[in-house]
């Protein structure tokens, strides 16, 4: 009994120390830049291929999970309220939240547009625009939410049906009660599978960051970003205000908790989220970080998938603000108070449109055909999209794990002292947490053998 007990101190002392996640993924960065710039400066064919061969697959393994991880997740977590109290409150304060910060959101986007004027000195002209291939406007976004079968969903990744068919299934779980319950258990099951799945696809970031970067940089080179540089850069600092002084100011004040402890904690995700640029591919890190800042499970599995579908602050708000000002300069149309104000309107109410996977184009048709602009226009930004998705995305996710603080603290119900303890990247807690339960039950099969 005793050799069996030593055995997992012996395993603890002679393991390796793992590097830490975010250190893997600044080393894929900075390796991404360094083989990026090899292959476009020394013309290496086959380097640039490799990069952009390794950074589409692992997009594909992320959206490979995407439709079945987001039709399970919405099912659960509606049917998981039903273990909450008060469910419908909490349900309408995370909305009213996700549109307060849209709202502000979008102010500082247009502020900034108006004072920099992003599309002026560009070289830029109307011809160099082309219609996108998808445009959004309000009949497709409305008619659109419900599918015309339960596979084409799946089979095109049409998120916003995808969701719709959860939420309806979820709807008619609560109402079966009791003999729902196979049905749930299944679902959850199956949820947990594919979370399981797509963490080991997290593992891999760091290499996908390799391919993403080194691609970005080897196909647009420096001088298309310096065309387009006080956009990227209007894109860039709007989102760091949000994310780095709204949020802050938001969880001082209305969650009354310390912001930087916030940041430790849903740190892990939002690097993520900026390597990945898909927020339902992060969505279980979100989840993870989410509950170890104190949000209870039961709530925390409802906010983040509704969040990771429909609360986008950098891909629906601060980008649509800025390009719709950037491309009606080009095209050289004036806009008044009332463009700006649809533009809020937009942002606020037609988020969902972008739907968490990478890209925010939909969105962005959406609001050009709102206020009459070109379609154009959305050709002028298609090079450069893929640079600004990154900080889209990390503010989105920054986002959807922020509501749930802010909720469960003026609703007390957050975990205070778990809040104030968080700070372990979820992956390397994930490994440990594995380990931890592999030598215990290790230890209890071995203690009667030994005995």
């Amino acid at each position: 009994m005793s050799a069996n007990s030593a055995t997992p101190s012996t395993t603890r002392t002679s393991r390796i120390p793992s590097v830490p996640f975010w250190a893997q993924i600044v080393a894929g960065l900075l390796l991404g830049a360094l083989l990026g710039w090899l292959a476009r400066s020394q013309d290496i064919s086959w380097l640039y291929t490799t990069l952009e061969k390794v950074g589409d697959i692992f997009v594909q393994l992320l959206k490979l999970a995407v439709a079945p991880l987001v039709f399970f997740a919405i099912l659960v977590s509606i049917t998981n309220l039903r273990k909450v109290n008060n469910a419908a409150r909490l349900a309408g304060r995370t909305l009213l939240w996700f549109m307060i910060t849209s709202l502000i959101a979008v102010v500082i986007g247009i502020g900034i547009g108006l004072l920099t004027d992003p599309g002026a000195g560009t070289g830029l002209t109307p011809k160099d625009g082309q219609k996108p291939e998808h445009a959004g406007s309000w009949i497709d976004f409305l008619t659109g939410i419900v599918p015309t079968d339960v596979i084409t969903p799946f089979t095109e990744l049409n998120v916003l049906q995808i969701v719709f068919m959860a939420a309806v299934a979820g709807i008619a779980a609560l109402k079966l009660g009791d003999r729902a319950k196979p049905v749930l258990a299944l679902s959850e099951a199956v949820l947990e599978l594919l979370q399981k799945a797509l963490w080991w696809v997290i593992r891999l970031a760091p290499i996908g960051t390799v391919g993403l970067i080194g691609y970005a940089i080897a196909d647009y080179g420096w001088d298309l970003i310096g065309k387009y540089a006080t956009f990227t850069a209007d894109v860039y600092i709007g989102c760091a205000l949000v994310m780095f002084g709204v949020y802050p100011l938001l969880l001082a004040t209305a969650a009354r908790v310390n912001p930087v402890q916030f940041f430790k904690g849903a740190w892990p995700a939002i690097q993520l989220a900026f390597v990945s640029r898909s927020s339902v591919g992060t969505m279980p890190v979100t989840v993870k970080v989410t509950e170890r800042l104190g949000v209870p499970k039961e709530y925390t599995s409802f906010a983040v998938p509704f969040g990771a579908t429909t609360k986008m602050d950098g891909c629906a708000a601060i980008y649509p603000a800025l390009a719709a000002i950037f491309i009606a300069q080009i095209f050289g149309v004036e806009l008044g108070i009332q463009e700006y104000l649809l533009i809020a309107f937009v942002s606020v109410v037609g988020s969902a449109a972008t739907a968490g996977l990478t890209g925010a184009t939909v969105m962005l048709t959406l609001t050009l055909s709102t206020l009459g602009l070109p379609l154009e226009g959305v050709g002028l930004l298609m090079a450069i999209d893929p640079v600004l998705d990154m900080m889209r995305t990390a503010t989105n996710v920054a986002g959807q794990a922020l509501i749930p603080v802010i909720v469960a603290a003026r609703e007390n119900i957050l975990d205070r002292a778990a809040y104030d303890a968080a700070s372990s990247s979820p992956i390397d807690q994930a490994d440990a947490d594995a380990d931890t339960d592999a030598r215990e039950a290790g230890q209890k099969v071995a203690v009667p053998a030994g005995a």
